[in-house]
This record gives structure tokens, sequence and C-alpha cells, in this order.
């Protein structure tokens, strides 16, 4: 292009201006985005509580057991103070699955509480003529009951229960010209549990079984007096024998009934003999006695 005094001049070309229907046409949207694959959920970790609450059931069972055991073996004696602290330190644990364990003991009577206030303690609960005859007639309805189911079982679980019960009533009788208070002790548990083990239902097999071991604890420690009145039992378990072999199960209840009520009278005679044991932890000394000491 030429100017107005003949030079030429560049000229810049303008850029043609976009129609408005063009404008109209583009997109003003979001710039559209890819589908993203979902996301698979987090692994579902096990939560550590439910682990936990096991371990710390099986350690209250374990000390349960292992206290149980050496009370009505005898080695912690009717009487003898149970501290918490001591025994937690004893088995190297904490002190809460002791607690724990000492409650339930509390609860089926092994454990007493005596005392007030700061005083009260533990302690293993004593032998008493009026605990030991409670305990006795208890176990004997509950094996009454279990005599009955027995006597109405099929004839030929009952003709094994039966040969069962006779063969160890048999060694009974013998041992007692011998003596040999375990192999007595032993015999006397084995017979009872002919005619109630796998013949009872759970509820009335967990209710004994929390009971009788209660009952260890008298026959162990005056089995040495008791042993003198076997014969007598020993009829006794006779008149059992052949009341379930008859499938008579009024008659094999009552046997067993009036088998551990007999029982219960002769423990209650030796212990006058021989006294009570472990009683003396529980006597609180009257106000007055209390007094007089000051």
């Amino acid at each position: 292009m030429v100017d107005q005094n003949g030079r030429h001049v560049a000229v810049t070309r303008l850029r043609r201006p976009v129609p408005l229907y063009k404008l109209a046409a583009v997109s003003t949207s979001a710039p559209r985005r890819l589908a993203r694959r979902p996301s698979s959920p987090p692994p579902t970790v096990p939560s550590a509580r439910p682990l936990a609450d096991e371990a710390r059931s099986d350690t209250v069972s374990r000390v349960y057991q292992e206290l149980r055991g050496l009370i009505v073996w005898g080695h912690l004696p009717p009487g003898a103070r149970i501290a918490e602290r001591a025994v937690a330190e004893r088995l190297g644990l904490s002190r809460t699955p002791v607690r724990s364990a000492l409650h339930r003991l509390q609860q089926e009577g092994f454990v007493s509480s005596v005392g007030r206030g700061q005083d009260q303690r533990l302690i293993v609960a004593p032998l008493t003529q009026e605990d030991g005859r409670e305990l006795f007639l208890i176990v004997g309805h509950l094996e009454g009951l279990a005599a009955h189911t027995a006597a109405l079982l099929p004839d030929d679980r009952r003709k094994t229960i039966v040969a069962r019960l006779r063969a160890l009533n048999r060694e009974l009788a013998a041992e007692s010209k011998r003596r040999d208070f375990t192999r007595i002790f032993d015999l006397d548990q084995a017979f009872h549990r002919a005619y109630v083990e796998d013949v009872v239902g759970p509820r009335l097999l967990a209710l004994h079984r929390s009971i009788k071991p209660q009952i260890e604890r008298y026959t162990r420690l005056y089995i040495s007096a008791l042993v003198d009145t076997l014969p007598t039992s020993v009829k006794e378990h006779d008149v059992i024998i052949r009341a379930i072999a008859a499938g008579d199960a009024e008659t094999a209840q009552h046997s067993v009934e009036t088998n551990w009520r007999n029982a219960a009278e002769r423990l209650a005679k030796v212990i006058e003999k021989l006294g009570e044991r472990g009683s003396w932890h529980a006597w609180e000394p009257t106000p007055a006695r209390k007094a007089s000491r000051r």
C-alpha cells in the first residue's frame, strides 16, 4: 500500500471477527472428566476387643480353676486368708482377673467375706455342721433327679449304668477293709458320677459340677472318720442300684436322697466330735470384749 508521500507501507491484516453463530456453538460447560473406577473399600481390620475379652476370660478361668483346686484339696485350708494382691503377684497377673475369679469363688461358696469396713477380708469358707448338711441335701436332690432320669433310660443304656454301679460298689466294699482313704474317695465319687454324667441335661449337670466340689472339701478332710460308716453307705448304694435296674424311677430318686440325707447326719456327728474347721476366723469380738482390751 502507498501513503500520501508515495512510500510503500506494510499493512497488518486484521483477523476477521468470529461470527456470533459460531460463538454460540462453543460449549461453555466445564471440561469433561474421565470416569473414575470405583475405589474398593479399605480392608476390614478385626477389632482387638473380642480377642482381648477372650484372653481375659481365659485368664479369669485359669485363676478360678487353680484357686478352687487348692481349696478343694485343702492346700488352702478352711479359714485361710486370701489376699488379692498376694495371689496376683504369685501368679504374675494383674489384680483384675484375680478379683473376678475370687468374686466367682465367693458366689459359689468356696470363699467368704468376713469383717466390716477396712477390716473386711476374704477367707477360705469354713467347714461347719450347718453348711455341710445344706450341701449334702442339695446334692442329694440333684442326684436324686439324675437317678430318676437314669431309671427311665432304654434298657441297653440302663444295663450299662447298672453294671458300672455294681462293679464300683463291690470295689468300695473291698476297700473299706483296706482303709485306703484316697481310693475310697475316688470310688465313691465314681459311683455317684456313673448315674449323673451322660445322663442328665446340661443345666442340671452344670449345677451339679458347681456344687459337688464343695462336698469334696468335707469328705477329704473328714474321710478318716467317715470310713467307719462305709459299710452302711455300701448297703444304701445297693438299694439305689436295684431301683435303677428295675426301672423304678421314684424309688431310685428316693433312695439317692436317703443316701445323702443319711450321709449328712453321719457327717454332722463326725464334725461334732472332731470340730469345725476355719470357723474361728469369722469370729468377731463383741463391742464389750473390744472395750475390755483397751
